[in-house]
């Protein structure tokens, strides 16, 4: 049990560094279907199918894995 805790830490981690570098080069946020909707002085998003392309990612890596 503490094995997969501290392998969940430890990747939670990494992803926390890596995925600000990496969104500058695969536009996470950015991808048709990802909405911006500004009200005032605010801006919003929702970044719909960044997600669904990140979950097919994640599925087929773990399906090779």
């Amino acid at each position: 049990m503490l094995k997969w805790v501290l392998t969940l830490v430890l990747a939670i981690f990494l992803l926390g560094i890596v995925t600000p570098h990496l969104a500058r080069f695969i536009r996470f946020g950015q991808l048709p279907g990802d909405l911006k909707w500004r009200r005032g002085e605010r801006e919003y998003h929702f970044p719909f199918s960044s997600i669904a392309l990140f979950s097919l990612l994640l599925w087929l890596l773990g399906r090779v894995l």
